[in-house]
């Protein structure tokens, strides 16, 4: 049986016409003989309706029928009676008088309710009738209408959509990567891409200067709600560009995408905010804009000062910050040592405060102020009655991270009203970063990033001063994506991993050599940068869990539930593949 129309398609204006629908039972309904059903395809939900009257042998198939039961129906479109209309359907006003039913195959009873939201891996397990409620289709509906505005878009500027290969080499200044033996390479390994950074840059040595794809990358890693360990990102490269090309094609690219998806305009160009003014305002170099309770920086104000944690840590090099969580002040106990708790998870010693209730300033720490300092706090936190202060005072990195977590913690303990679209460019960041632990510079994002011209006699001195021509796009505190303008002179790419971040030449010539050698014929200046897809649509689709708009994700602990992968290995794929596997060591 051909269909004629899909589920969401009849109006009143089809009324007397004779249609062919197909799908699955929703909803059974019998009112005394009269059989309604729910039938429902990707696109909706017709209500169709087997009488006796009409057709006898079609009414008594259909009280064999059950949910998601597939079926075909043909039949006559006609006016729902008066008061049943569904207004809550787009096919509401009308329904099909069935005359002839076709059970195309029966289900047994589905372990779960679909018009129910089921425990998360109830739903991977059975993923393929996950997918059939609404909400999931709609999503993927969405992930197309998203990839294609993108494909859309960058085909009308001129990019040319090239794959680049799955079978990579290891980089292990990365992060964990996933290991491929080679079968007819004993002892050799691929990796699965973390991302087509290299073979993109070769691209825009070979001349190709625009180009861009959905591509598929792998990460080994601790999964988070935002975090698979594979992913799709759009990613991107062009040749002969500045950072102003670059913002303002990706502002294009974002407006295209809201336009597409959510019929929504947003505003461009995207504010710009350099990374250092970012971690002093907000402790996070991708801060949500949508509102205040910034840090306010209160050294000075507190560098004689009789309380010795202030003073102890501004002579050591540190700082002294704090936030104002407005209205607060109402804070139990138990949430104050909840708060602190977080704070040490994240490396402070403690959580001093101020409670401000019925007039009075509550805390032990109080009584060691000057009334200097109390008059500096009350006039840069602006302080008023059901305040609750926080302070940070430690090494500047750390204050950064603790009041930049509070600041995020206390907004939703208040509920803190977040809305609209807030894009931001953070740009300037440091090209190099010092690790204590490890003793040496490290790439702040990787050894690709060109250094701001002005700033490269800094990396003889002192790297860490030297800004990186890097780009982040942030939406309401979420990082949508980062790129940068690249390194294309071979000496100035070999100075980067040889002498700054010390990565032995000849380790350097067998992970990059290529690249080097590539850069000596005639590379010319280009940048890129790289997009999360999927958490740009779980953004459009209005969830926090990326797993909502993946068709097949895997869970935290990287398990596909529906297929029950990864699996063991075939002990004769092993030893073709000369591994051996010691789960004791």
């Amino acid at each position: 049986m051909k269909r004629t129309h899909h589920c969401s398609e009849l109006r009143l204006e089809h009324v007397g016409q004779k249609v062919a629908l197909a799908g699955w039972v929703q909803v059974y309904r019998d009112h005394g003989g009269i059989v309604f059903i729910d039938l429902r395809d990707r696109e909706g939900i017709t209500q169709v309706v087997f009488d006796p009257q009409h057709n006898a042998a079609s009414a008594e198939l259909a009280h064999t029928l059950r949910a998601e039961y597939v079926i075909a129906v043909e039949g006559v479109v006609r006016q729902r009676p008066a008061g049943t209309e569904n207004p809550k359907l787009p096919t509401g006003a009308i329904e099909v008088l069935v005359h002839k039913l076709d059970i195309l195959n029966p289900s047994d009873t589905p372990p779960f309710q679909l018009d129910e939201l089921a425990n998360e891996d109830l739903r991977l397990q059975y993923r393929y009738l996950d997918l059939r409620r609404p909400a999931m289709a709609k999503n993927l509906r969405l992930r197309h209408l998203a990839a294609k505005a993108v494909r859309d878009y960058f085909d009308d500027h001129g990019f040319l959509e090239i794959e680049t290969p799955i079978l990579f080499k290891s980089t292990p200044e990365g992060a964990r990567e996933y290991l491929v033996p080679s079968r007819v390479n004993p002892g050799k390994f691929y990796a699965l891409p973390q991302s087509p950074q290299q073979f993109k840059q070769m691209l825009m040595v070979a001349g190709v200067e625009r180009y861009f794809q959905l591509a598929k990358c792998f990460r080994d890693e601790d999964l988070r709600a935002d975090r698979q360990p594979e992913f799709t990102q759009i990613d991107v490269e062009m040749s002969f560009i500045t950072r102003e090309d670059m913002y303002a094609l990706i502002e294009g690219l974002l407006a295209r995408v809201w336009q597409t998806t959510r019929g929504e305009t947003i505003p461009t160009p995207f504010p710009r905010m350099a990374y250092w003014e970012a971690m002093e305002r907000f402790g996070v170099d991708k801060p949500d804009t949508r509102f205040g309770m910034e840090l306010v920086d209160l050294t000075k104000d507190f560098a004689g000062s009789q309380f010795k944690v202030f003073r102890g840590a501004i002579e050591a090099g540190g700082v002294v910050k704090a936030i104002n969580a407005k209205g607060l002040a109402r804070a139990t106990q138990g949430q104050i040592e909840t708060l602190t708790e977080t704070a040490k998870s994240f490396g402070a010693k403690g959580l001093a405060y101020i409670k401000v209730e019925g007039g009075e300033w509550k805390s032990p720490i109080v009584k060691f102020f000057s009334d200097a300092e109390k008059q500096a706090l009350a006039e840069k936190l602006r302080i008023e009655e059901g305040d609750l202060i926080l302070f940070g005072a430690d090494r500047r990195d750390i204050v950064w991270e603790v009041l930049g977590r509070m600041r995020l913690i206390v907004a939703d303990m208040i509920n803190l009203p977040r809305k609209g679209w807030n894009f931001l460019w953070v740009v300037d960041f440091p090209l190099i970063t010092y690790d204590r632990e490890a003793r040496r510079h490290l790439s702040t994002h990787h050894p690709f990033t060109a250094p701001v011209a002005e700033d490269i006699p800094l990396l003889d001195t002192d790297p860490t001063k030297v800004r990186g021509q890097h780009y982040d796009i942030v939406l309401n505190g979420v990082e949508l994506g980062g790129g940068s303008i690249r390194i294309h002179q071979p000496a100035l790419q070999k100075k980067v991993f040889e002498q700054v971040l010390q990565i032995p030449p000849a380790i350097a010539q067998s992970r990059f050599g290529y690249m080097l050698q590539a850069f000596r014929y005639g590379a010319p200046p280009h940048g890129g940068i790289a997009l999360g897809f999927d958490r740009l649509c779980a953004i459009l689709a209005g969830t926090n869990n990326i797993r909502e708009v993946i068709a097949f994700p895997k869970t935290a602990k990287a398990v596909d539930l529906m297929t029950d992968s990864p699996g063991e290995a075939d002990p004769r794929q092993l030893r073709e593949l000369h591994i051996k596997v010691d789960l004791e060591s």
